[in-house]
Parts: structure tokens; C-alpha cells; sequence
């Protein structure tokens, strides 16, 4: 079976997509918001921060609680909307992208939206008080989409939020996370969504193949077609846009990473190998640490990551970027995880408050199960990928490999059943970007699809190649039919057979 990886496919969508986002200016309001914080704090009428504890704590080996003084870094707290602001920021969106509206493509800056849609500046100044007073050190706010930025020790949490963090053995790795939900005074709960996140558990990126040390195929194998940035423009019919003048000039594509690439000649080197510097001048690269603009420097959120395992993740996602709009600049956005928060979050969020123009594009290889991430993290989420929208920024996120077979992604076998997609990609508010695979070779046609002979730069796409659904675990129909099996399952079906069980028995 051939496959398109999902880095093809969501630089494909994202070639036809970036180039008609626009930004326009938008009245400034003066909003006055009523505070939702009414009552006066007491530290004994407690309630819960229901969804911001991970599953594993539940399961996982308890190693016993860290250090009181161990640092957590960077807490990002939520805070909420009075529901009718909401329905009225929904209401806002539907216009936005409804061409017959008034207000279409009007979209707004980071300070304008904080302006209307932020939260009360009373209720910020009294739970940026209250998190002063227990301690914690904050460290800025993000009025736009209502995030309270803290840090402080494992003793502060168990102190102020009532749980307690805990070491865990997850599997044979070590994490650190609360081992119960926070709870809060009453009286701040009608203005706090959540506590994001108090541990370290931190998303997959998508792609779910090690990467190969050798990728040459031989000449015989009917098996394999490698896709280069040229057959992507066949198969996809990107060509005639080129052709038309059209391939990304004067606009930005942000891949979100937490590691800094290898090198930047890779990026190059992949350009030119292509024939992309040569037919697209213009294209252009760079890697930035973005911080925010409304903290004291002292308290930047976004630590240089340095190359770390995810940089094969991070050039891979530069590069095909670059082969869906040759003319863009491409830009690796990358932060370092904290130990509570996932590095390609912070510089997005940093990102979209600055300013200065947000982006056309911003493309996430990341993801982990919704369930794993908890309520709080979701919300956290939807927020921001909201903050995108209301400016005009397009999400682009990867779905995955798995489907609804989240949890087991990067498994060796399924243990799960079924669970729930990535949450990374799962709100209203993004586009959720899967590949495909080809059915050439299923259905013994590769001679139609592919030259015998190269091009100048390695294409050897004819046309459309036919798709089929992502499936190359033994559970494909089509993968067991090709190796003269007619079911899947059962003692003697293909996932039992001596095929399938070295080489299928996956979740991807």
C-alpha cells in the first residue's frame, strides 16, 4: 500500500486556503463588563475545578509526592465569559465568514478583541491578587483570551489549589501531575474555566512512523512511489495556481513547534534538491522564540527549545509547507515545554496577542487524546484556536493517524478500543487535516499513475492517483484482500496471520 503523509496532505489544503486571507481594521469599542467575581473571598467555602486531571494518575504507578519546592513553570489559569458574550463572540464568527454579512473578513486585532471580549479587569486584578497572596509569581496576563500566566512551587499548588503533585511511572516514563482536580474559593469560581494544565505530560507529534534512515527504493519494487514536492503539484493540480502567478508571495506560514530544527540548511538543501529555489525565488525561512508583548521581559514565557528529538518533526513540517506555497515565508515558531505547559502553545498564544498582524496560516503536528487533555485543557484550546479565528488566522492541525484509536497511536498494539479523536483537532474553530492512501497499487494500476522515468527533479506523478481510506494496520480491508485474505479478523484472518502480526499489527 502507497502512502501520502498527512505533512502532504495538510500543505496541499493549505496552498489553496492561506492565499485569500485578509485583515482589515475594526472600530474600537469601549466595553464596560460587569465583574462575575461578586462575593468576598473565603479560603474555607471551597468548590471544584472540575476536567484538569490527566487519566493516567488513575492508572499509572504513584511514585509518591515531588519535592515541596519543585518549580512548576508557567500555569496557565483560564478564566471564563458571562454566556451571553459568548453567544455574542459565536455570532461574530458566522458574520465573519458568511460573504453576504456586513461584516465579512472583518476581522479583529488581539487588542480589540481583548477590549470586547476580555475578561473584567476587576475579576483579573482580583485572582491575579489572590495567586500574589498565596505566593505564586504571576507572570503576565493575556486579556484577549483570558489567561493568567503563574508560577510557583509544588507546595503553593497544594497549599492554594488543594491537590497535591505527585510523581508517576507511566509505562516506565516518569511524570509529575496533580492527583486530584483543583479546588478554589466559591466566590472566584463564576470567573475561573480551569487550571490548564499541572503536569508534564506533553502531546505526540503526529506522525506516527520512525523516521528511516535510508529511503532509497529499488527499481523493482512496484510497492513504493516516493512523492516529491513535484508530484504533489501533479496529483493535486497545484500547477495551474503556479502558472497563474500564485504560490504564497507576501504571505506567512507558522509551524508551531517545541524544538528548534537541526539546521536551516536542511530546509535549503530541500529547496534546491526540488527545484523549488529555482522555479520560487521568493520563498523564504526563518525560526523565531516569540514573547509576548504585554510581559516584563524578565518574565518571557518562551525559552529557546534547542534541538531536542522533535526537530525531525519541526523540519518536516517547514518543509512541506514550503512545497505546497513555494513563495511563503515559512516560519518555525518554537518555545520550549515548561513542566506545565507544551512549548508550541506558548509561542502561539504569544504569537496572537502581540499587536503586530497575526499570520494567514498556523500549522500544528501535535496532538493527544481528548480525554487524556481533560476539560480544562479543551476549553483551553478552543480558546485559542477562537483568538485565531476572530483575527482571520487559518488552524490547520493535524488529525492523525489513528481516528477514533487516539490512545493507541503510538502503541505497539491496540489495548484501548475505541476512543476519542485528537483533541488538538476537534473544535469548531480548526481545520483537521488527514492523508489518505493511494489505491494504485491496490488496484494494480501503478504503470497509469507513475512514469518509469524521473524528472528533472525527481516527480514521476502523471495525474490524480484514486484514494482510498488511511488504513495500514491488518484491521484494512483492502491491505488483507490484498495478500489473498477476505477478513481481518478470527483465527484465520489477516491480524492472526503470520503477515500481519510482524508487519500490521498497529494503530495507524
Amino acid at each position: 500500500m502507497l502512502r501520502i503523509s498527512r505533512l502532504f496532505s495538510a500543505s496541499c489544503t493549505v496552498s489553496v486556503i492561506f492565499l485569500f486571507s485578509i485583515s482589515s481594521a475594526y472600530p474600537q469599542q469601549t466595553v464596560r463588563r460587569h465583574p462575575l467575581i461578586t462575593e468576598s473571598i473565603n479560603e474555607e467555602n471551597l468548590v471544584t475545578l472540575h476536567g484538569s486531571t490527566r487519566s493516567e494518575v488513575y492508572t499509572a504507578q504513584d511514585l509518591g509526592p515531588v519535592p515541596d519546592d519543585l518549580q512548576l513553570e508557567h500555569i496557565y489559569l483560564l478564566m471564563n465569559r458571562p454566556p451571553e458574550q459568548q453567544v455574542e463572540i459565536d455570532d461574530l464568527i458566522e458574520q465573519l465568514h458568511d460573504q453576504n454579512a456586513p461584516r465579512f473578513h472583518q476581522w479583529l486585532t488581539a487588542s480589540q478583541i481583548a477590549e470586547r471580549f476580555g475578561a473584567a479587569e476587576e475579576d483579573i486584578k482580583t485572582v491575579t491578587e489572590w495567586l500574589g497572596s498565596h505566593g505564586f509569581i504571576v507572570n503576565g496576563v493575556y486579556r484577549a483570551n483570558g489567561v493568567i500566566d503563574f508560577s510557583g512551587s509544588a507546595a503553593r499548588v497544594a497549599e492554594t489549589f488543594h491537590t497535591q503533585i505527585h510523581n508517576f511511572d507511566v509505562n516506565g516514563t516518569r511524570h509529575i501531575a496533580n492527583i486530584s482536580d483543583p479546588k478554589v474559593p466559591a466566590a472566584l469560581m463564576p470567573s475561573m474555566n480551569g487550571v490548564v494544565s499541572l503536569n508534564d505530560f506533553r502531546p505526540h507529534p503526529m506522525s506516527s512512523r520512525q523516521a528511516r534512515p535510508n529511503y532509497t527504493v529499488s527499481i523493482d519494487n512496484s510497492l513504493f512511489q516516493l512523492v516529491v514536492p513535484g508530484d504533489l503539484e501533479t496529483i493535486y493540480n497545484m500547477n495551474p495556481l503556479y502558472s497563474a502567478g500564485i504560490s504564497g508571495q507576501d504571505q506567512t506560514i507558522v509551524v508551531l513547534e517545541d524544538s528548534d530544527v537541526f539546521t536551516a540548511a536542511d530546509w535549503h538543501t530541500f529547496r534546491k534538491t526540488f527545484g523549488l529555489d529555482a522555479r520560487f525565488p521568493k520563498g523564504s525561512f526563518k525560526e523565531i522564540h516569540p514573547q509576548p508583548s504585554s510581559f516584563p521581559e524578565s518574565g518571557g514565557p518562551c525559552a529557546d527549545p534547542g534541538v531536542n528529538p522533535d526537530d525531525s518533526e519541526a523540519i518536516a513540517d517547514a518543509e512541506w509547507a514550503t512545497a505546497a506555497a513555494p513563495s511563503a515565508e515559512i516560519v518555525v515558531a518554537a518555545c520550549a515545554d515548561t513542566n506545565t505547559t507544551f512549548g508550541g502553545f506558548i509561542a502561539m498564544q504569544n504569537l496572537l496577542t502581540r499587536p503586530t498582524l497575526s499570520p494567514a496560516i498556523v500549522s500544528i503536528s501535535y496532538g493527544a487524546d481528548e480525554t487524556e487533555l481533560g476539560a480544562s485543557f479543551m476549553a483551553y484550546i478552543n480558546s485559542l484556536y477562537e483568538l485565531a479565528v476572530l483575527q482571520g488566522v487559518s488552524v490547520f492541525v493535524s488529525s492523525g493517524d489513528a481516528g477514533a484509536g487516539g490512545p493507541d497511536q503510538f502503541n505497539p498494539a491496540a489495548t484501548h478500543g475505541i476512543g476519542h479523536v485528537n483533541g488538538f483537532a476537534s473544535t469548531s474553530h480548526d481545520v483537521a487535516v488527514g492523508g489518505t492512501d493511494f489505491g494504485d497499487t491496490f488496484l494494480n494500476e501503478n504503470s497509469t499513475y507513475w512514469s518509469s522515468t524521473n524528472g528533472p527533479y525527481f516527480n514521476s506523478a502523471l495525474s490524480y492517483i484514486p484514494e482510498i481510506p488511511w488504513n495500514d494496520s491488518c484491521a484494512s480491508q483492502l491491505i488483507a484482500l490484498s495478500f489473498g485474505f477476505s477478513v481481518t479478523y478470527g483465527s484465520n484472518g489477516f491480524c492472526n496471520s503470520t503477515i500481519g502480526e510482524e508487519s500490521y499489527l498497529f494503530v495507524a
